[in-house]
C-alpha cells in the first residue's frame, strides 16, 4: 500500500476527494487476481463437496455420498477462467448513518468498496455489473468492460443516494435480486453491500438463493462502530431511519442484552446463508477500506464449498 495503515484509518473517506481517487488509493497493493470457478470441462481437477442447492445440474450429485449418509451432495472441480463480479448496493435510508466520529456514512463506505472491487476485476479482465435495493438517482449497469467501464461505475455510484423505507417497500429486494438471479450466469461473483438493518432474514434468505447455478455470493454487512458497540451508559433514544421504531431506554442496562442479541443475530444469518454456500461478512465503517475489500476477495474462495 502506498499509505500507511494508521494514514488509510485516520482518512476521512467520507468527505475528502472524489470516489475515483479514493478507490485508487485502496486498491494499491490489492489485486483480482486469477480466479478459480466451478465450471465444467476438460482439464478441471475434482475439488470437493457442497450441499445441493436446487437448481444444481443433476448429473453431479454425488450417489455414493446419498447411499452412505443420506445427504445431498455436488461434487466440485476447478479451473482456472474469469469471471463476471455483480455488485448489488444497499442504498435505503438506514444506510445514510454516520456516528460522530466515524470516517464515513455506511452508504459512502458501502460505495467506496463497491468502487474497489470494481476496479480490481475491471483491471483482471473481468465484467462488471451494479444493481440497487433501494435509493435515489441510482441506475443499473448491465456487465461491463473495456477502458472506459470504471468511470462508468463510479460516475453512477457518486451520482447515487441513499433513501427509501423497506418497511413501507418490502417489494424492494425483490426487484433488486431477482434481476441479479436472472441474469447473472455461472460461476459469476457476486457481493451485496448492506447493513441488514431491516428485514435481514428477508435479504438474506433472497440472496441465499442465489448461490446456485455455480455462483459465489458474498453478503457483506456494514455497520457503524456505534451499531457495534452501544456505548451508551445513560438513558438513550433510539429512533429507526426505516419502520417506526422510537423507543427510550437505560443504555447500561441494555448494552449486553444489545451485545448478545446482535451476535446471535450474525450467527443465524450467516449459518443461513451458508446453508446454501454463501458466506457473510461483518465490516465496520472505521474499518481499513482495503482490509475490508481483501477479506471479500479472501472469502470467494470458501463461497459455494
Amino acid at each position: 500500500m502506498s499509505s500507511s495503515r494508521e494514514a488509510l484509518h485516520d482518512f476521512d473517506w467520507g468527505k475528502l476527494a472524489g470516489l475515483r481517487l479514493r478507490a485508487d488509493t485502496v486498491a494499491d497493493g490489492l489485486y483480482w487476481g486469477a480466479h478459480r470457478s466451478t465450471r465444467r470441462g476438460s482439464g478441471v481437477e475434482f475439488s470437493g463437496h457442497r450441499n445441493y442447492v436446487p437448481g444444481d445440474d443433476l448429473r453431479w450429485l454425488d450417489r455414493h455420498a446419498w447411499m452412505r449418509h443420506a445427504r445431498l451432495l455436488v461434487r466440485e472441480f476447478e479451473t482456472e477462467t474469469d469471471r463476471a463480479l455483480r455488485l448489488v448496493v444497499d442504498a435505503t435510508a438506514s444506510m445514510t448513518y454516520r456516528s460522530p466520529g466515524a470516517p464515513a456514512s455506511k452508504f459512502e463506505f458501502a460505495t467506496l468498496m463497491a468502487a474497489v472491487l470494481a476496479r480490481l476485476a475491471l483491471a483482471a479482465g473481468d465484467p462488471v455489473a451494479l444493481d440497487w435495493l433501494g435509493g435515489a438517482n441510482c441506475r443499473w449497469l448491465p456487465p461491463l468492460s473495456g477502458r472506459q467501464a470504471f468511470e462508468r461505475v463510479v460516475g453512477v455510484l457518486e451520482s447515487a443516494s441513499a433513501h427509501g423505507d423497506l418497511y413501507e417497500d418490502q417489494q424492494a429486494i425483490d426487484r433488486a435480486l431477482l434481476p441479479v438471479a436472472r441474469y447473472a450466469r455461472r460461476g459469476t461473483a457476486i457481493v451485496v453491500l448492506t447493513d441488514l438493518a431491516e428485514l435481514p432474514h428477508e435479504i438474506v434468505g433472497r440472496a441465499s438463493s442465489l448461490c446456485s447455478h455455480g455462483r459465489r455470493v458474498v453478503l457483506v454487512r456494514i455497520l457503524d462502530p456505534i451499531e457495534c458497540t452501544f456505548p451508551f451508559r445513560e438513558p438513550v433514544r433510539l429512533r429507526a431511519l426505516e419502520g417506526k421504531i422510537d423507543i427510550t431506554t437505560d443504555g447500561a442496562e441494555t448494552r449486553s442484552r444489545y451485545l448478545k442479541a446482535l451476535d446471535a443475530e450474525s450467527n443465524e444469518l450467516a449459518n443461513l446463508l451458508a446453508q446454501r454456500g454463501g458466506r457473510l461478512l461483518s465490516v465496520r465503517t472505521d474499518d481499513e477500506p482495503a482490509q475490508a475489500v481483501r477479506q471479500v476477495i479472501t472469502s470467494f474462495s470458501g463461497a459455494n464449498r
